[in-house]
């Protein structure tokens, strides 16, 4: 077996069922889940209608690994309407089976493994798999502190010199997961002078591009290069996915892109790994970053929820509405740090909280890891408000009455 696989941590919903077992919630409750960021709002129809209608032809031909020309058209135009900027949609755009295996994948494309020190680095808290392509790349994580006046965002500054000069590999997540942080041009145009004196790359995960909650959205890793006159994108590259933006996490699409020279290598390590998209999902995927008005209602549902909900729990909770993304952040209160042997305050609260009122919610605990003498996520949890407005608002009466009773 591969030696690299025993450092991969359990993931964190592993971690919650095992936290979980033994817990019988009361009977008579119905549950709700706010733990896994699963978007189920319902797909857009005309995708479903793009998804059946490519059924005859789509099933009887191998997909090449690069994507059909029209799909890197779409989202090159999607780019272009987005951010203000321009691709060449045959060199700068890679189609992908949705940002997390392409997280993952970009790693054992752009790490060396026989450089000394090959480090990767990324926020704490952050997005598992960002670890776990580090650790199978065979280079070293370093978790980035974040910064709690500033909605969790990461701290840069904290990275040492001599961190830097070993890093090949940066992580961005912008908005961020869990905190919904989104990165100013400033943030960016540090990140791009660290790129250029030490050499690393930037990945920049916006799976939450499209959800967010102020007039502005939010400036992507493409845009801010661009407006830095970085017009070659050199050693930077975008994931995004319809997973959010569209309500169809099952579809599992995607696209790459960025410097054309990272594209390319990484076209070559998808072609051996197997990384083609089906030509069904591509005809549906065309249909949906052809079209905008889905978005708009998609994100009016987030923001009509997220007015409702967050109010109700800022009551009992430290907690507020992010810059984007479809998650809340709370910080729970003092009295849980002790409540439960062995437990840290956000275990004991979503063990309790799931045992007396059938709610589950995520320890922030366990999107984090403890490095320079802490754990940015204790006492913290994250709910994802991705049901209906009214299953969430039913959880969120129900933590308040819980965080009331328990206090």
């Amino acid at each position: 077996m591969n030696p690299k696989l025993s450092r991969l941590q359990p993931y964190p919903f592993e971690r919650l069922r095992a936290l979980f077992a033994g817990v019988t919630p009361p009977a008579g409750i119905s549950p709700i889940s706010l733990g896994i960021g699963e978007p189920r709002h319902p797909a857009p129809e005309f995708l479903k209608q793009a998804l059946a209608g490519a059924l005859d032809k789509g099933l009887s031909s191998y997909p090449a690994t690069a994507g059909e020309p029209a799909l890197r058209q779409a989202c090159a135009a999607w780019v272009e309407r987005r951010y203000g900027v321009q691709l060449d949609a045959a060199t700068q755009v890679l189609p992908v089976n949705g940002s997390r295996e392409a997280l993952f994948a970009f790693a054992q494309t752009v790490v060396d493994p026989s450089r000394e020190g090959a480090t990767v680095v990324f926020p704490n808290p952050f997005y598992q798999i960002y670890e776990g392509a580090a650790y199978l790349s065979g280079a070293e994580p370093f978790y980035v502190p974040s910064d709690p006046r500033r909605n969790f965002a990461a701290d840069w500054d904290c990275v040492p010199e001599a961190t830097w000069a070993r890093t090949q590999l940066v992580y961005v997540c912008s908005p961020g997961n869990p905190a919904g942080a989104v990165m100013p041009l400033s943030e960016w145009e540090r990140l791009f002078e660290l790129s250029d004196r030490h050499g690393f790359v930037i990945a920049s995960d916006e799976c939450y591009s499209e959800i967010y909650f102020r007039d502005e959205p939010p400036l992507g890793g493409l845009e801010a290069a661009h407006r830095l006159g970085r017009l070659d994108f050199r050693r930077l590259v975008a994931f995004t996915s319809l997973s959010k933006r569209s309500n169809v996490p099952g579809l599992r699409s995607g696209f790459v892109a960025g410097d054309a020279a990272l594209i390319k290598p990484f076209l070559l390590y998808r072609t051996y790994h197997g990384g083609a998209m089906s030509p069904v999902v591509q005809a549906a995927s065309v249909a949906a970053w052809n079209d905008e008005a889905h978005v708009e209602d998609n994100r009016r549902q987030y923001r009509e929820k997220f007015a409702q909900v967050t109010p109700l729990l800022a009551d009992v909770l430290d907690v507020a509405l992010p810059d984007a993304s479809f998650y809340l952040w709370a910080g729970v209160p003092e009295r849980w740090a002790h409540a439960v042997p062995g437990l840290g305050a956000d275990e004991a609260f979503a063990r309790e909280l799931l045992a007396q009122y059938n709610v589950t919610v995520l320890p922030g605990s366990y999107l984090a890891r403890t490095a320079l003498g802490s754990n940015p996520g204790a006492g913290r949890v994250r709910m994802a408000l991705v049901a209906e407005a009214a299953e969430c608002l039913e959880a969120a009466r129900r933590i308040v009455e819980f965080t009331r009773r328990n206090a």
